[in-house]
Order: C-alpha cells, then structure tokens, then sequence
C-alpha cells in the first residue's frame, strides 16, 4: 500500500490527480520517471487529452486534489470516490516496488562503506544504528544493547540513513570528537557552569551548532525559559514543572466539554501524523504527553487556539530534552524505560519551552493568520530581487508563493527537513535576535535559491507544486544546514538593513 499523504498547508495538498505522494523530507520523494510515465498512459485513457486538461492554474489544479487536513477525514472518507477508483494500479505496484528499491539500496550502502575492514582500525566494533536496525529488521543478537547504554563509536564519518534518524552528527554512531569539537563543549560547559551566564556570548557560541551533550541546558537558557544565574535555576524549574502540572489539574478534565471538544478532537487526529516514521511518536505515552501540551497551551492561548502545524512544533524540544536522559539514539527508544519524574520534567519542559517560542510568531496563528501572509509576502518581495529569473519562473506558469511558501512559514521548516535538520536548525533560531520570525524569513529565500537549477527545470505549474512539496532532502544533514545558514546570514547582512532593496 502507498504511504498516505499528510499536509498541514492551508492549499490543496499538491499531488498528481489520484495518486497522494507522501511530502518532503519526511519520506522519498516520487520517482520522475513513474510520474512521466502516468501522465502519458492517463492520456491514453481519457477521452480528453491531457494536454488540455494539464492543470494551468491553482484553482484549476486543485479540482484534481484532496485535502488531507480537512477535520473528520479519517473517520469520513469514502472510499469508493472517484478519486480512487481511478487509482492506476499499475503505477501503484510501481511506486511501491520503487520505493521498497530505494530503501534497500541505503540500507545495503552504509554496510558496503564499513565493511573494509583495513579501513578500521582493529579496536573498533562496527555496530549498526538502532534505526538501521529497525529499518532492516536483519539485525543479529550481537547487535542488541540495553536501551540506556551508548553505543560505541565508529571510526569512520557515518553515511546519514533514512530519515527516521533523529541523532545528528555528533551524537551516537559518530566518530570521535575532534580537538576542536573538545574545546567547543569545554567552552560551552564554562559559560553553562559560571554563576551568571553570559546569555550574549551563548548566543555567539550557539549559533554555528549546540554540542549534543548541553543542548538541553542551552535551549532552556535561550528560549528564556531558565534564568541566567545558576543559583535561581533549580527553583525555577521546579516552580514552573509544578506550575504546568497544575494546569492540568485544573483544565484538562475539561477537553470533555461541549466547547473544548472540537479543539481536543482536531489534536486528537493530527498528533498520530506527527512525524509518522519515527517510532518515538507512535508510542501511546508520548502521544499522550503531546496531547497535554498542546491542549494546555490552546486553551491557555484563546486568541489563536490550536492551529494545525502547531503539533510539530513541539517535537524537537521534546527530542531534545528526552536526549538529556537517553545517551543511545532516540528514535526506537521506548519512553516507559523512563521513571514519572523524568517524563514529568520532559512535558513540563516542552511545554514551556514552546510556548516561548510561540509567544514570538503568535499572529502566525491567530485568525486569517496574517503574520504568515506578511511573511510569505516579504518572501515573494525578497526572491524577486535575489533571483529574478527563479521569481519570473513562478509568474509565467501562475505558482503563487503561497501555495508552497505557506506551510514553510506555519511549520517553519519542519515538514521540508529532518528532524535532525530542525534541531540543528532551532540551534541557530535560538541565537538570532527574532530567530523563528525575522531571520527565517531569509532561510527560506536561501532554502528556495538552494533548489533553482531544478525549479527552473520544471515547466508546468504540477510539475513546480510537485517539487515544491517534495523537495529531496532526506539525507541532509549538519553540513547541509550550516551552508543553508551561512547563505541566508549573507542575504540577512545585505537585505535586513536595507529593505527598500527588495521592495518594488
């Protein structure tokens, strides 16, 4: 069975007429060669050739889709539509086999590049990641490890698998930290231990990549969540833990309610969506805990509500903060192994951690979204002057920023990217001055210049959506992020300062 598509994006989720492809990093991108070849036999098909029918516009285009967000869609949908029961089976079966292809290929590489035993040095043990491990579910007894015990290191720079592998490069599975990575945590772990942290100069610090092992105590710090001095710390945490967990005493029996019931039940659907790969989320405890926080937090927050893409904003800070008790990869780990109070501190933690960062981008949420509309407007502005040929693309075959540029802005980012990449990502975010509003505005200009040459390969208005939605970064990782980064600090260094530039 095909992946089912899962789009948060107020547009029509951009698919050929169909077939629903699965989006972005989150799962492999459709093969070219197979949507070719169904466009060519649909024409076969129909009475009407598809030259004519090729969808020229938007609106024109999203007759042919569905949108997988609408409420109730799971409990609702009719199966016996047209829309699927002219499901092309033949495309169907090839997809599958295409994918079920690919994952092999990147299961069997990283064996092939380790296997060279003269490349390792005799007092190293190869052991495959947990998530390999799963993937392939070949995996031998000897490959086996208590879930709280770290995996031992390997000599070589990993091959990044798929993209259910949160760890980024400096986490388990990793060669050895260099001198230079040395002395970066050293430095970290001082400003982290002095009595009154120089938040400044953690910024500075953080910017270019947060150390694994103080990531959690950095973003705390950061988002402003904990105070700079070490004294007051402890107390606050406990304040603010017991201050959450009495929110939910006092308001989470009421999800129940007449008036509650449609926001708990829109959380209800999209938390099983959140990250569907990853075996973390679809543990019953973690989707309970995601469903206490964001239910807290919406009914703390009536302006906005819960909005969908809001359950995806809570994912690296939980990540992150489970990392603080789980030293292994966190992908396959089962929460249960875990005692009340260190789940208890990861909720409580999450939950305000987010909400800092809400409190920065709540007109994104709140009704008619206008923050998000400013944004993708000053994105449009911006690519004009960046890159007029990629802006001029876009105009000739009627692609409107909003129809992809929108859920960059609500999720920001985080459906186009690993979960790895995110958390990388966050650790900058957290470094500039409105880092989740103003600097990812640049972000996503650098993210779009990033894909030109295929943007400009593209000349239909599917073709564009497609790519669009399905850019392939399933394999990025820490060097892909820094250059994305470094590129939109040069386009925040020269447009920031000077926005009659990209003005018209």
């Amino acid at each position: 069975m095909l992946p089912r598509l899962v789009s948060n994006s107020w547009a029509q989720a951009v698919i050929l007429p169909c077939i629903q492809p699965v989006y972005g990093a989150q799962h492999p991108p459709l093969d070219p060669r197979l949507t070719k070849n169904f466009i060519k036999e649909r024409s076969k098909v129909n009475t009407v050739p598809l030259k004519n029918k090729k969808a020229s516009s938007f609106h024109e285009f999203a007759r042919n889709t569905s949108d997988a967000w609408d409420i109730g869609d799971d409990e609702e949908e009719d199966f016996s539509s047209p829309s699927f029961q002219t499901l092309n089976s033949k495309v169907a079966l090839a997809t599958a086999a295409q994918v079920l292809e690919n994952h092999s290929k990147l299961r069997v590489k990283p064996e092939r590049s380790q296997s060279t035993t003269s490349d390792v040095p005799a007092n190293y043990k190869v052991i495959k990641s947990s998530s390999d491990a799963q993937l392939s579910r070949n995996s031998s007894d000897t490959c086996l490890r208590n879930p709280l015990h770290k995996q031992q290191s390997l000599p070589l720079r990993p091959i990044i698998p798929l993209v259910a592998r949160i760890s980024d490069q400096n986490a388990s599975g990793a060669p050895p930290m260099t001198v230079r990575e040395k002395t970066r945590l050293e430095k970290f772990r001082q400003l982290l231990s002095s009595q009154n942290t120089d938040l400044d100069e953690l910024r500075k610090c953080s910017w270019p990549g947060v150390p694994r092992e103080v990531r959690p105590i950095t973003w705390r710090l950061l988002s402003g969540y904990l105070p700079a001095n070490t004294e007051r710390r402890k107390l606050t945490l406990q304040r603010k833990r017991e201050e959450y967990f009495g929110f939910i005493e006092q308001y989470y029996d009421s999800r129940n309610e007449e008036h509650h019931q449609d926001t708990y039940r829109q959380i209800h659907i999209d938390i099983p969506r959140t990250n569907p790969l990853i075996p973390l989320f679809q543990q019953p405890l973690v989707q309970e805990i995601f469903e206490r926080i964001l239910f807290i937090w919406a009914i703390r927050h009536p302006a906005s509500g819960y909005v969908q893409g809001i359950n995806d904003l809570v994912t690296p800070f939980f990540v992150v903060f489970l990392s603080e008790y789980v030293e292994e990869d966190v992908e396959n780990f089962d929460v249960t192994n875990l005692s009340q109070d260190m789940l208890r501190s990861i909720e409580a933690d999450s939950f305000w951690c987010m909400s800092k960062l809400l409190d920065g981008i709540q007109d994104n949420y709140t009704f008619a979204q206008p923050g998000i509309q400013k944004k993708v407007k000053a994105l449009e502005e911006l690519v004009s002057r960046i890159d007029e040929q990629v802006h001029s693309h876009f105009r000739r075959y009627e692609v409107e920023y909003l129809q992809f540029a929108f859920r960059w802005m609500n999720n920001l980012l985080m459906r186009e990217l690993p979960l790895r990449c995110t958390i990388r990502l966050w650790d900058t975010y957290q470094s500039e001055p409105e880092g989740f509003s103003h600097f990812h505005l640049y972000v996503c200009a650098a993210f779009l210049i990033k894909w030109r040459k295929e943007i400009l390969d593209e000349e239909d208005f599917q073709g564009l959506l497609m790519l669009l939605q399905n850019l392939p970064t399933i394999h990025w990782g820490n060097e892909e992020i820094g250059l994305l980064l470094a590129e939109a600090y040069r386009l925040k260094y020269m447009f920031a300062d000077a926005p009659n530039h990209y003005r018209r």
